[in-house]
């Protein structure tokens, strides 16, 4: 980021503009000079002292704004445009161009319920040509677990998506319960408006985040408290400083004491959809596979073929089944490979064997609530969006 420039600071520029120009005038009157030299030393003349007067207001005025590194200005407009990070190291000679990112647009029926069957169940179909270089092959497509595309490694890794142990990663895990989501739905952040993106950097540039770094346990508390104080305009009470310290665990699987840039722009950009838009439009963004997968969760947990299930199956869904996905699957009877992964903790696992996950017990409240379909999946829709990216990272920590 820029270095904000002091008080001090500024009043010594001056002082050195000031002797420049003087050292300017005693130069004119030593030297003669032609009537051209002079008109060409008087607008220079003009200039510097233009110069000094700007530094006195600046002086007057108080510490200047941080002047940005074109470094920062780039990790900038790289978080504007979605295009994610981009090492100064990584040499994009003979690779493809990148795809223009083109953020989302509300549309006026958005906020409406969408007509979203239970008993109705969807077709899922990939595409049948590489979406990068358009091209058929067959069995050596890599769909991509959300959406419809397919993509060739070789073109992944010349457009620069497939780095280092990812280029395993895909090759191992597309065509597994467990998948894998291609660069569109694995970044979290390109379902941001330019308006609701615009609103987010203006608070990670008040909160002084600077784009594409770590952030330690100190860093986020801090940046969540100076949210919280600047939305309510009070302290964050403990509790929600306990759980804000319990999401950045969740943020750190590995438990390396920071958490990584994408992983943090996820997790925000999450946030902000859930405070800024109604369920409806945010079930609106699932895609057939999501809701296919959430028709199969929700049928799961209705063992009596009511339509309902209690709140305590549903947040069991929320902690195990729309969670972050384990590498290792337990075998299971249901399949929905075409669909989408299976994590270990889901009630389609737990027939074959004890899940892992210690769920809460439900309260004598919640087992008298009953959820139905359309409930079901307004309380879930974050969970199920947040478990998009490919990172070990649980991007939304469920209550």
């Amino acid at each position: 980021m820029g270095v904000l420039m002091s008080r001090r600071q500024t009043v010594e520029r001056v002082q050195k503009v000031s002797l420049a120009v003087s050292a300017f005038k005693d130069g004119l009157r030593e030297q003669p000079s032609t009537r051209r030299r002079a008109e060409a030393g008087t607008a220079r003349q003009g200039t510097l002292e233009q110069e000094v007067q700007e530094g006195e207001e600046e002086v007057l005025a108080g510490p200047s704004q941080p002047e940005e590194s074109s470094a920062s200005k780039a990790a900038w407009e790289r978080l504007r445009d979605g295009r994610g990070v981009e090492p100064e190291e990584f040499d994009r000679a003979n690779r493809f161009t990148p795809p223009a990112f083109i953020r989302p647009k509300r549309e006026l029926h958005d906020d409406e319920p969408p007509d979203i069957s239970l008993e109705q169940r969807e077709q899922i179909l990939n595409d049948e040509m590489c979406e990068i270089c358009e091209v058929w092959t067959a069995e050596s497509l890599f769909p991509c677990r959300i959406c419809h595309r397919v993509y060739h490694d070789g073109c992944l890794r010349r457009m620069g998506y497939l780095q280092k142990d990812s280029a395993v990663e895909v090759t191992e895990t597309a065509h597994t319960e467990t998948g894998w989501s291609c660069y569109y739905c694995d970044n979290l952040n390109l379902l941001l408006t330019e308006e609701e993106m615009y609103s987010l950097m203006e608070t990670l540039r008040n909160c002084k985040i600077i784009p594409e770094s770590c952030l330690t346990l100190d860093d986020f508390l801090h940046y969540k408290h100076q949210v919280h104080k600047q939305q309510f305009e009070r302290t964050m009470p403990e509790a929600q400083e306990e759980q804000a310290a319990l999401q950045f665990n969740a943020l750190d699987p590995d438990k390396k004491g920071h958490i990584e840039w994408q992983d943090f722009l996820s997790h925000e950009s999450i946030q902000l959809l859930q405070k800024i838009r109604p369920q409806n439009a945010l079930l609106r963004l699932l895609t057939p596979k999501e809701r296919e997968r959430a028709r199969t969760a929700f049928l799961a947990l209705d063992q009596d073929n009511d339509g309902f299930i209690g709140e305590a199956e549903c947040r069991q869904a929320r902690h195990s089944w729309f969670r972050k996905h384990q590498k290792e699957m337990l075998s299971c009877n249901v399949s929905i490979s075409h669909v989408g992964p299976i994590s270990e903790g889901s009630p389609a696992s737990s027939r074959n064997g004890k899940s892992p996950e210690k769920i809460l017990p439900a309260t004598k409240q919640e087992e008298t609530r009953s959820i139905d379909w359309p409930r079901f999946l307004r309380e879930n829709v974050a969970y199920i969006l947040a478990a998009r990216p490919n990172s070990a990272a649980l991007h939304l920590q469920p209550l």
